[in-house]
Protein backbone atom coordinates (compact mmCIF):
# COMPACT_ATOMS: atom_id res chain seq x y z
CA UNK A 1 0.00 0.00 0.00
CA UNK A 2 1.56 3.45 -1.21
CA UNK A 3 2.58 5.56 1.59
CA UNK A 4 0.55 8.46 2.96
CA UNK A 5 2.39 11.02 0.70
CA UNK A 6 2.22 9.47 -2.50
CA UNK A 7 -0.17 9.09 -5.01
CA UNK A 8 -3.79 8.45 -4.72
CA UNK A 9 -4.53 4.74 -5.78
CA UNK A 10 -5.54 3.01 -9.05
CA UNK A 11 -8.91 2.21 -9.87
CA UNK A 12 -9.21 -1.68 -10.41
CA UNK A 13 -9.97 -1.86 -13.86
CA UNK A 14 -13.90 -2.05 -14.29
CA UNK A 15 -13.71 -2.50 -10.80
CA UNK A 16 -15.76 0.71 -10.01
CA UNK A 17 -18.39 0.48 -13.03
CA UNK A 18 -19.15 -3.32 -11.42
CA UNK A 19 -18.99 -2.15 -8.00
CA UNK A 20 -21.47 0.74 -8.64
CA UNK A 21 -22.66 1.54 -11.99
CA UNK A 22 -23.79 4.94 -12.63
CA UNK A 23 -27.00 3.53 -13.97
CA UNK A 24 -29.70 1.44 -13.22
CA UNK A 25 -33.48 0.40 -14.21
CA UNK A 26 -35.50 3.17 -13.29
CA UNK A 27 -37.87 2.25 -10.74
CA UNK A 28 -40.96 2.17 -13.64
CA UNK A 29 -39.22 -0.12 -15.37
CA UNK A 30 -38.26 -2.47 -12.79
CA UNK A 31 -40.25 -6.28 -13.91
CA UNK A 32 -39.82 -6.92 -10.01
CA UNK A 33 -42.96 -9.79 -10.08
CA UNK A 34 -43.44 -10.61 -13.23
CA UNK A 35 -43.88 -14.46 -13.41
CA UNK A 36 -41.85 -16.59 -15.29
CA UNK A 37 -43.03 -17.54 -18.59
CA UNK A 38 -42.39 -21.32 -18.51
CA UNK A 39 -41.86 -23.87 -15.64
CA UNK A 40 -38.23 -23.27 -13.84
CA UNK A 41 -35.32 -25.03 -15.60
CA UNK A 42 -32.55 -27.14 -13.77
CA UNK A 43 -29.66 -24.45 -13.89
CA UNK A 44 -26.38 -26.41 -15.73
CA UNK A 45 -23.48 -26.77 -13.46
CA UNK A 46 -21.53 -23.40 -15.27
CA UNK A 47 -25.26 -21.58 -14.39
CA UNK A 48 -25.02 -22.51 -11.23
CA UNK A 49 -21.41 -21.45 -11.09
CA UNK A 50 -21.66 -18.13 -12.23
CA UNK A 51 -24.59 -17.56 -10.27
CA UNK A 52 -22.76 -18.03 -6.90
CA UNK A 53 -20.00 -15.92 -8.75
CA UNK A 54 -22.57 -12.70 -8.93
CA UNK A 55 -24.53 -13.62 -5.67
CA UNK A 56 -20.64 -13.11 -3.88
CA UNK A 57 -19.93 -9.73 -6.03
CA UNK A 58 -23.10 -8.75 -4.54
CA UNK A 59 -22.53 -9.88 -1.35
CA UNK A 60 -19.01 -8.31 -0.98
CA UNK A 61 -20.76 -5.65 -2.59
CA UNK A 62 -23.35 -4.57 0.47
CA UNK A 63 -20.69 -5.44 2.82
CA UNK A 64 -18.22 -2.92 2.13
CA UNK A 65 -21.02 -0.34 2.13
CA UNK A 66 -23.09 -1.73 5.39
CA UNK A 67 -19.77 -2.74 6.85
CA UNK A 68 -17.13 0.04 7.51
CA UNK A 69 -14.87 -2.01 9.80
CA UNK A 70 -14.95 -4.27 6.43
CA UNK A 71 -11.68 -6.12 5.56
CA UNK A 72 -10.51 -8.38 3.21
CA UNK A 73 -8.23 -11.35 5.82
CA UNK A 74 -5.85 -14.29 4.39
CA UNK A 75 -7.39 -17.56 5.11
CA UNK A 76 -6.06 -19.01 8.60
CA UNK A 77 -6.54 -22.96 9.08
CA UNK A 78 -6.21 -24.21 13.13
CA UNK A 79 -3.17 -25.22 14.18
CA UNK A 80 -3.94 -28.81 13.90
CA UNK A 81 -6.87 -29.14 10.84
CA UNK A 82 -6.63 -31.64 8.16
CA UNK A 83 -6.21 -28.60 6.09
CA UNK A 84 -3.36 -27.08 8.00
CA UNK A 85 -1.67 -30.18 7.85
CA UNK A 86 -1.74 -30.65 4.37
CA UNK A 87 -0.57 -27.08 3.69
CA UNK A 88 2.26 -27.21 5.58
CA UNK A 89 2.97 -30.34 4.32
CA UNK A 90 3.33 -29.32 0.99
CA UNK A 91 4.94 -26.25 1.91
CA UNK A 92 8.30 -27.72 3.13
CA UNK A 93 8.43 -29.90 0.37
CA UNK A 94 8.67 -27.10 -2.03
CA UNK A 95 10.81 -25.15 0.13
CA UNK A 96 12.94 -28.28 0.89
CA UNK A 97 13.15 -29.15 -2.81
CA UNK A 98 14.41 -25.52 -3.68
CA UNK A 99 17.45 -25.79 -1.05
CA UNK A 100 18.28 -28.80 -2.79
CA UNK A 101 18.63 -27.28 -5.96
CA UNK A 102 20.63 -24.43 -4.73
CA UNK A 103 22.70 -27.00 -2.91
CA UNK A 104 23.66 -28.80 -5.85
CA UNK A 105 26.86 -28.47 -7.38
CA UNK A 106 26.33 -26.34 -9.78
CA UNK A 107 23.35 -25.27 -8.03
CA UNK A 108 20.25 -25.63 -10.23
CA UNK A 109 17.92 -22.21 -10.23
CA UNK A 110 14.91 -23.76 -11.84
CA UNK A 111 12.99 -23.18 -9.18
CA UNK A 112 14.30 -19.97 -7.60
CA UNK A 113 14.09 -17.82 -11.43
CA UNK A 114 10.29 -19.36 -10.92
CA UNK A 115 9.58 -17.39 -7.37
CA UNK A 116 11.87 -14.13 -8.62
CA UNK A 117 9.18 -13.90 -11.60
CA UNK A 118 6.49 -14.29 -9.15
CA UNK A 119 7.91 -11.46 -6.57
CA UNK A 120 8.73 -9.21 -9.81
CA UNK A 121 4.81 -9.85 -10.65
CA UNK A 122 3.48 -8.88 -7.24
CA UNK A 123 5.97 -6.23 -6.82
CA UNK A 124 3.83 -4.73 -10.10
CA UNK A 125 0.76 -5.25 -8.79
CA UNK A 126 1.64 -2.61 -5.94
CA UNK A 127 2.00 0.18 -7.95
CA UNK A 128 -0.41 2.93 -8.77
CA UNK A 129 -0.83 4.09 -12.54
CA UNK A 130 1.36 6.98 -11.81
CA UNK A 131 4.91 4.90 -10.81
CA UNK A 132 6.19 4.80 -13.93
CA UNK A 133 9.48 5.46 -13.08
CA UNK A 134 9.85 2.64 -10.48
CA UNK A 135 7.77 0.02 -12.73
CA UNK A 136 10.94 0.67 -15.11
CA UNK A 137 13.35 0.43 -12.23
CA UNK A 138 11.82 -2.91 -11.74
CA UNK A 139 11.30 -4.44 -15.40
CA UNK A 140 15.47 -3.47 -15.74
CA UNK A 141 16.53 -4.82 -11.76
CA UNK A 142 14.48 -7.76 -12.44
CA UNK A 143 15.31 -8.72 -16.43
CA UNK A 144 14.18 -12.51 -16.85
CA UNK A 145 15.50 -12.85 -19.88
CA UNK A 146 19.24 -11.34 -18.09
CA UNK A 147 18.45 -13.60 -15.02
CA UNK A 148 17.78 -16.99 -16.82
CA UNK A 149 21.39 -16.27 -18.94
CA UNK A 150 22.98 -15.11 -15.70
CA UNK A 151 21.81 -18.45 -14.14
CA UNK A 152 22.93 -20.09 -17.44
CA UNK A 153 26.71 -19.00 -16.81
CA UNK A 154 26.71 -19.79 -13.15
CA UNK A 155 26.73 -15.75 -12.62
CA UNK A 156 23.69 -15.23 -10.88
CA UNK A 157 23.64 -13.10 -7.75
CA UNK A 158 20.38 -14.03 -5.60
CA UNK A 159 21.47 -12.18 -2.70
CA UNK A 160 21.94 -8.81 -4.89
CA UNK A 161 18.40 -9.42 -5.93
CA UNK A 162 17.22 -9.83 -2.64
CA UNK A 163 18.60 -7.17 -1.27
CA UNK A 164 16.92 -5.00 -4.18
CA UNK A 165 14.07 -6.67 -3.67
CA UNK A 166 13.49 -5.47 0.25
CA UNK A 167 14.21 -2.77 -0.78
CA UNK A 168 11.78 -1.78 -3.04
CA UNK A 169 9.27 -3.42 -0.68
CA UNK A 170 10.53 -0.98 2.21
CA UNK A 171 9.69 1.78 -0.51
CA UNK A 172 6.31 0.05 -1.34
CA UNK A 173 4.69 -1.05 1.93
CA UNK A 174 2.59 0.18 4.44
CA UNK A 175 4.09 1.68 8.08
CA UNK A 176 2.32 -1.08 9.55
CA UNK A 177 4.66 -4.06 7.57
CA UNK A 178 8.28 -1.07 8.13
CA UNK A 179 9.04 -3.55 11.13
CA UNK A 180 8.65 -7.31 9.04
CA UNK A 181 10.78 -5.89 6.25
CA UNK A 182 13.25 -4.58 8.48
CA UNK A 183 13.62 -8.04 9.91
CA UNK A 184 13.95 -9.82 6.64
CA UNK A 185 17.24 -8.53 6.45
CA UNK A 186 18.50 -10.02 8.86
CA UNK A 187 18.23 -13.36 7.05
CA UNK A 188 21.13 -14.87 5.81
CA UNK A 189 20.02 -18.04 4.46
CA UNK A 190 18.31 -17.77 0.94
CA UNK A 191 15.61 -20.10 0.99
CA UNK A 192 14.16 -18.94 4.45
CA UNK A 193 14.27 -15.54 2.98
CA UNK A 194 12.41 -16.07 0.33
CA UNK A 195 9.79 -17.95 1.90
CA UNK A 196 9.72 -14.90 3.87
CA UNK A 197 9.25 -12.52 1.35
CA UNK A 198 6.16 -13.95 -0.40
CA UNK A 199 4.81 -14.07 3.71
CA UNK A 200 5.42 -10.46 3.29
CA UNK A 201 4.41 -9.67 0.08
CA UNK A 202 0.93 -11.41 0.63
CA UNK A 203 0.46 -9.15 3.23
CA UNK A 204 1.18 -6.39 1.27
CA UNK A 205 -0.98 -7.43 -1.20
CA UNK A 206 -3.87 -7.62 1.34
CA UNK A 207 -2.62 -4.07 2.40
CA UNK A 208 -3.30 -2.95 -1.15
CA UNK A 209 -6.35 -4.62 -1.38
CA UNK A 210 -8.18 -3.22 1.66
CA UNK A 211 -6.72 0.40 0.88
CA UNK A 212 -8.72 -0.02 -2.22
CA UNK A 213 -11.55 -0.79 -0.86
CA UNK A 214 -11.67 1.91 1.47
CA UNK A 215 -11.24 4.26 -1.31
CA UNK A 216 -14.03 2.89 -3.17
CA UNK A 217 -16.15 3.24 -0.91
CA UNK A 218 -17.89 6.51 -1.19
CA UNK A 219 -18.42 5.62 -5.09
CA UNK A 220 -19.99 2.15 -3.66
CA UNK A 221 -21.95 4.44 -1.38
CA UNK A 222 -22.89 6.66 -4.12
CA UNK A 223 -24.34 3.74 -6.30
CA UNK A 224 -24.73 1.04 -4.15
CA UNK A 225 -28.62 1.32 -4.37
CA UNK A 226 -28.96 1.22 -8.61
CA UNK A 227 -26.57 -1.68 -8.49
CA UNK A 228 -27.55 -3.78 -5.73
CA UNK A 229 -31.23 -3.20 -7.29
CA UNK A 230 -29.83 -3.94 -10.90
CA UNK A 231 -27.91 -7.08 -9.67
CA UNK A 232 -30.75 -8.41 -7.77
CA UNK A 233 -33.03 -8.38 -10.51
CA UNK A 234 -30.85 -10.10 -13.13
CA UNK A 235 -30.57 -12.91 -10.58
CA UNK A 236 -34.51 -13.10 -9.85
CA UNK A 237 -34.62 -13.61 -14.08
CA UNK A 238 -31.97 -16.30 -13.84
CA UNK A 239 -33.33 -18.22 -11.08
CA UNK A 240 -36.83 -17.68 -11.75
CA UNK A 241 -37.74 -15.95 -8.42
CA UNK A 242 -40.72 -14.96 -7.41
CA UNK A 243 -40.21 -13.70 -4.12
CA UNK A 244 -42.92 -15.89 -2.49
CA UNK A 245 -41.10 -15.81 1.49
CA UNK A 246 -40.74 -11.77 1.00
CA UNK A 247 -44.63 -11.70 -0.17
CA UNK A 248 -45.49 -13.95 2.98
CA UNK A 249 -43.57 -11.70 5.28
CA UNK A 250 -45.32 -8.17 3.97
CA UNK A 251 -48.69 -10.22 4.22
CA UNK A 252 -48.38 -10.82 7.71
CA UNK A 253 -47.21 -8.10 8.76
CA UNK A 254 -50.42 -6.39 6.68
CA UNK A 255 -52.53 -8.74 8.57
CA UNK A 256 -50.98 -7.68 11.90
CA UNK A 257 -51.76 -3.82 11.00
CA UNK A 258 -55.13 -4.62 10.35
CA UNK A 259 -56.05 -6.70 13.37
CA UNK A 260 -54.37 -3.76 14.76
CA UNK A 261 -56.28 -1.07 13.76
CA UNK A 262 -59.21 -2.25 14.73
CA UNK A 263 -58.56 -2.45 17.82
CA UNK A 264 -56.50 0.48 20.40
CA UNK A 265 -52.77 0.19 18.48
CA UNK A 266 -50.03 0.41 19.76
CA UNK A 267 -47.18 2.18 17.84
CA UNK A 268 -47.82 1.10 14.52
CA UNK A 269 -44.36 -0.35 14.03
CA UNK A 270 -44.55 -2.70 17.13
CA UNK A 271 -46.05 -5.32 18.62
CA UNK A 272 -45.54 -7.42 21.99
CA UNK A 273 -47.52 -10.47 20.31
CA UNK A 274 -47.88 -11.27 16.96
CA UNK A 275 -51.71 -11.07 15.62
CA UNK A 276 -53.20 -13.92 14.31
CA UNK A 277 -52.61 -14.04 10.57
CA UNK A 278 -54.55 -14.49 6.95
CA UNK A 279 -52.73 -16.45 5.04
CA UNK A 280 -55.51 -14.14 2.11
CA UNK A 281 -54.93 -10.25 1.33
CA UNK A 282 -56.60 -7.63 3.49
CA UNK A 283 -59.98 -8.17 4.65
CA UNK A 284 -62.00 -5.70 1.95
CA UNK A 285 -63.91 -4.55 5.17
CA UNK A 286 -61.05 -3.20 6.94
CA UNK A 287 -59.75 0.22 6.61
CA UNK A 288 -56.21 -0.58 4.46
CA UNK A 289 -53.23 0.15 6.27
CA UNK A 290 -51.08 2.38 4.70
CA UNK A 291 -48.05 0.65 3.08
CA UNK A 292 -45.37 2.36 5.47
CA UNK A 293 -47.24 1.04 8.64
CA UNK A 294 -47.00 -2.54 6.82
CA UNK A 295 -43.44 -2.35 6.09
CA UNK A 296 -42.28 -1.02 8.85
CA UNK A 297 -44.26 -3.65 10.84
CA UNK A 298 -42.05 -6.07 8.92
CA UNK A 299 -38.93 -4.47 9.91
CA UNK A 300 -39.78 -4.64 13.17
CA UNK A 301 -41.02 -8.01 13.63
CA UNK A 302 -37.64 -9.01 11.82
CA UNK A 303 -36.90 -8.48 15.75
CA UNK A 304 -38.74 -11.43 17.20
CA UNK A 305 -37.71 -13.93 13.94
CA UNK A 306 -38.09 -17.35 15.41
CA UNK A 307 -35.53 -19.62 14.99
CA UNK A 308 -36.72 -22.44 12.31
CA UNK A 309 -39.61 -19.55 11.44
CA UNK A 310 -40.48 -19.75 7.87
CA UNK A 311 -37.82 -19.01 5.61
CA UNK A 312 -36.19 -15.03 5.60
CA UNK A 313 -37.77 -12.47 2.78
CA UNK A 314 -35.16 -12.98 -0.09
CA UNK A 315 -34.63 -9.06 0.14
CA UNK A 316 -33.03 -9.20 3.04
CA UNK A 317 -30.74 -12.55 2.36
CA UNK A 318 -27.76 -10.53 2.42
CA UNK A 319 -28.38 -8.64 6.03
CA UNK A 320 -30.13 -12.07 7.65
CA UNK A 321 -26.58 -12.50 9.78
CA UNK A 322 -26.61 -8.89 10.84
CA UNK A 323 -30.21 -8.52 11.56
CA UNK A 324 -29.97 -11.48 13.92
CA UNK A 325 -27.03 -10.07 15.40
CA UNK A 326 -28.76 -7.23 16.29
CA UNK A 327 -31.67 -8.93 17.63
CA UNK A 328 -29.62 -10.70 19.69
CA UNK A 329 -28.70 -7.91 21.09
CA UNK A 330 -32.42 -6.36 21.64
CA UNK A 331 -33.27 -10.05 23.62
CA UNK A 332 -30.26 -9.24 25.88
CA UNK A 333 -30.79 -5.52 26.77
CA UNK A 334 -33.94 -6.39 27.30
CA UNK A 335 -33.15 -9.14 30.08
CA UNK A 336 -30.71 -6.68 31.48
CA UNK A 337 -33.09 -3.62 31.51
CA UNK A 338 -36.01 -5.83 33.02
CA UNK A 339 -33.54 -7.36 35.98
CA UNK A 340 -32.68 -3.95 36.99
CA UNK A 341 -36.18 -2.36 37.21
CA UNK A 342 -37.32 -5.57 39.16
CA UNK A 343 -33.99 -5.14 41.55
CA UNK A 344 -34.89 -1.15 41.64
CA UNK A 345 -38.62 -1.97 42.55
CA UNK A 346 -37.32 -4.51 45.17
CA UNK A 347 -34.57 -2.25 46.84
CA UNK A 348 -35.68 1.13 46.55
CA UNK A 349 -33.81 4.22 45.27
CA UNK A 350 -31.29 4.70 48.47
CA UNK A 351 -29.74 1.57 47.69
CA UNK A 352 -30.49 2.11 44.08
CA UNK A 353 -29.14 5.37 43.73
CA UNK A 354 -25.65 4.34 45.06
CA UNK A 355 -22.52 5.06 43.49
CA UNK A 356 -21.66 2.23 41.22
CA UNK A 357 -24.56 0.13 42.09
CA UNK A 358 -26.61 0.15 38.96
CA UNK A 359 -23.64 -0.01 36.94
CA UNK A 360 -21.85 -3.42 38.72
CA UNK A 361 -25.67 -5.16 38.43
CA UNK A 362 -25.36 -4.55 34.88
CA UNK A 363 -21.92 -5.50 34.31
CA UNK A 364 -22.59 -8.46 36.09
CA UNK A 365 -25.70 -9.40 34.04
CA UNK A 366 -24.12 -8.56 30.86
CA UNK A 367 -21.55 -11.05 31.47
CA UNK A 368 -23.91 -13.72 32.67
CA UNK A 369 -26.14 -13.47 29.49
CA UNK A 370 -22.83 -13.32 26.77
CA UNK A 371 -23.42 -15.69 24.08
CA UNK A 372 -26.32 -17.38 24.95
CA UNK A 373 -29.18 -18.05 23.17
CA UNK A 374 -32.95 -17.18 24.41
CA UNK A 375 -32.80 -20.66 25.14
CA UNK A 376 -30.68 -20.76 27.86
CA UNK A 377 -31.53 -17.68 29.47
CA UNK A 378 -33.54 -19.31 32.24
CA UNK A 379 -30.44 -20.99 33.32
CA UNK A 380 -28.28 -17.58 33.14
CA UNK A 381 -31.08 -16.16 35.20
CA UNK A 382 -30.57 -18.29 38.04
CA UNK A 383 -26.60 -17.42 38.17
CA UNK A 384 -28.13 -13.64 37.77
CA UNK A 385 -30.53 -13.65 40.67
CA UNK A 386 -27.71 -14.84 43.29
CA UNK A 387 -25.19 -12.65 41.65
CA UNK A 388 -27.67 -9.67 42.16
CA UNK A 389 -28.61 -10.94 45.44
CA UNK A 390 -24.87 -10.98 46.82
CA UNK A 391 -24.28 -7.56 45.19
CA UNK A 392 -27.37 -6.26 47.38
CA UNK A 393 -26.48 -7.86 50.26
CA UNK A 394 -22.85 -6.37 50.15
CA UNK A 395 -24.01 -2.70 49.35
CA UNK A 396 -26.88 -3.04 51.77
CA UNK A 397 -23.88 -3.77 54.37
CA UNK A 398 -21.44 -1.34 53.13
CA UNK A 399 -24.69 1.70 53.45
CA UNK A 400 -25.52 0.07 57.14
CA UNK A 401 -28.94 -0.35 56.11
CA UNK A 402 -29.99 -3.77 57.47
CA UNK A 403 -30.46 -6.71 55.17
CA UNK A 404 -32.56 -8.30 53.38
CA UNK A 405 -35.06 -10.98 55.06
CA UNK A 406 -35.24 -14.37 54.24
CA UNK A 407 -38.44 -13.94 52.42
CA UNK A 408 -37.87 -10.75 50.69
CA UNK A 409 -34.40 -12.84 49.39
CA UNK A 410 -36.37 -15.15 47.78
CA UNK A 411 -38.49 -12.96 46.29
CA UNK A 412 -36.17 -10.71 44.48
CA UNK A 413 -34.42 -14.03 43.12
CA UNK A 414 -38.03 -15.45 42.23
CA UNK A 415 -39.28 -12.16 40.41
CA UNK A 416 -35.27 -12.13 38.07
CA UNK A 417 -36.13 -16.11 37.72
CA UNK A 418 -39.32 -15.16 36.14
CA UNK A 419 -38.37 -12.55 33.90
CA UNK A 420 -36.81 -15.88 31.46
CA UNK A 421 -40.72 -16.51 30.61
CA UNK A 422 -41.87 -14.71 27.43
CA UNK A 423 -44.80 -13.70 28.70
CA UNK A 424 -43.30 -12.62 32.18
CA UNK A 425 -45.51 -8.59 32.56
CA UNK A 426 -41.90 -6.67 33.41
CA UNK A 427 -39.99 -8.64 29.78
CA UNK A 428 -43.23 -7.68 28.30
CA UNK A 429 -43.38 -4.23 29.07
CA UNK A 430 -39.09 -3.40 28.53
CA UNK A 431 -39.54 -5.22 25.44
CA UNK A 432 -42.53 -3.05 23.89
CA UNK A 433 -40.73 -0.31 25.01
CA UNK A 434 -37.47 -0.77 23.75
CA UNK A 435 -39.10 -2.04 20.10
CA UNK A 436 -41.24 1.61 20.54
CA UNK A 437 -37.60 3.11 20.67
CA UNK A 438 -36.32 0.95 18.23
CA UNK A 439 -39.21 2.12 15.88
CA UNK A 440 -38.23 5.71 15.52
CA UNK A 441 -34.91 4.23 13.94
CA UNK A 442 -36.61 2.67 10.97
CA UNK A 443 -39.08 5.90 10.18
CA UNK A 444 -38.52 7.11 6.60
CA UNK A 445 -38.47 10.45 7.91
CA UNK A 446 -38.19 9.25 11.26
CA UNK A 447 -35.91 11.71 14.30
CA UNK A 448 -34.66 10.44 17.50
CA UNK A 449 -32.98 11.17 20.07
CA UNK A 450 -32.76 10.50 24.48
CA UNK A 451 -35.62 12.62 24.43
CA UNK A 452 -37.63 9.68 23.04
CA UNK A 453 -36.36 7.35 25.16
CA UNK A 454 -39.10 5.58 27.33
CA UNK A 455 -39.11 5.32 30.79
CA UNK A 456 -36.88 2.01 32.31
CA UNK A 457 -34.46 2.20 29.58
CA UNK A 458 -32.13 5.12 30.83
CA UNK A 459 -29.68 2.18 31.80
CA UNK A 460 -29.15 0.56 28.64
CA UNK A 461 -29.40 4.15 26.60
CA UNK A 462 -26.18 4.05 25.17
CA UNK A 463 -26.51 0.29 24.09
CA UNK A 464 -29.43 0.89 22.85
CA UNK A 465 -29.17 3.92 21.09
CA UNK A 466 -25.68 2.10 18.87
CA UNK A 467 -28.11 -0.56 18.35
CA UNK A 468 -30.86 1.71 16.94
CA UNK A 469 -28.40 2.95 14.84
CA UNK A 470 -27.37 -0.61 13.08
CA UNK A 471 -30.64 -1.44 13.00
CA UNK A 472 -31.94 1.85 11.05
CA UNK A 473 -28.70 2.13 8.85
CA UNK A 474 -29.54 -1.40 7.88
CA UNK A 475 -32.99 -1.27 7.78
CA UNK A 476 -32.71 2.64 5.53
CA UNK A 477 -30.55 0.91 2.70
CA UNK A 478 -32.59 -2.56 2.22
CA UNK A 479 -35.41 0.39 1.96
CA UNK A 480 -33.94 2.31 -0.71
CA UNK A 481 -33.20 -0.90 -2.74
CA UNK A 482 -35.96 -2.63 -2.91
CA UNK A 483 -38.71 -0.27 -2.21
CA UNK A 484 -39.69 -0.80 -5.50
CA UNK A 485 -40.22 -4.55 -5.01
CA UNK A 486 -42.34 -3.95 -2.16
CA UNK A 487 -44.43 -1.67 -3.74
CA UNK A 488 -45.24 -3.95 -6.32
CA UNK A 489 -46.01 -6.83 -3.92
CA UNK A 490 -48.15 -4.17 -1.66
CA UNK A 491 -50.27 -3.56 -4.38
CA UNK A 492 -51.66 -6.82 -4.48
CA UNK A 493 -51.89 -7.82 -0.58
CA UNK A 494 -53.54 -4.12 0.11
CA UNK A 495 -55.34 -3.86 -3.06
CA UNK A 496 -56.19 -7.22 -4.49
CA UNK A 497 -59.54 -5.84 -6.60
CA UNK A 498 -58.93 -3.70 -9.42
CA UNK A 499 -59.02 -0.05 -8.21
CA UNK A 500 -59.97 2.72 -10.44
CA UNK A 501 -56.21 4.39 -8.98
CA UNK A 502 -54.66 1.49 -8.06
CA UNK A 503 -50.82 3.40 -7.87
CA UNK A 504 -52.78 5.79 -5.23
CA UNK A 505 -50.43 5.96 -1.79
CA UNK A 506 -48.35 2.41 -2.74
CA UNK A 507 -45.53 3.69 -5.11
CA UNK A 508 -43.00 4.90 -2.28
CA UNK A 509 -41.91 4.67 1.27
Amino acid sequence: MPKPDEEEPPRPDGGAEEAGPSGGRREEELPALRPPASPPQILSMSELLETAHEISKLTIAHEIVLNHDFKLQAVNFAPNSLENRVKETLHKAFWDSLKEQLSASPPDYTQAIQLLQEIKEALLSLLLPRHNRLRSQIEEALDMELIRQEAEHGALDIPSLTMYILGTMAMLCAPVRDGEVQRLQSLTDPVQLLREIFRVLDLMKMDMLNFTIQSLRPHLQDHSVQYERKKFQELLEKLHNSLDHTTEWLRKAAAEVAAASSQSPPHPAVSSSPASLSQGAVSSSTAVPSPTSVLNRGYMNLLCWEPGQKEYPETLFMDQARLQEVQSQVNQLTIIAAVLLVTSGMCGSTLFGSPGFVARLKRVTKVLLEGLSCTRYEEALQDISNQVLQEVSRTLSQLGCPAFTNDKCASLKGQIRSIADKDNAVRSIIEQRIHSFLSLFISPNGQNSLKDLPKGLDAIQEELLEVGCRFGSVIHHNRQVFGPYYSEILKKVLLPEPEPEPDAGIDSF
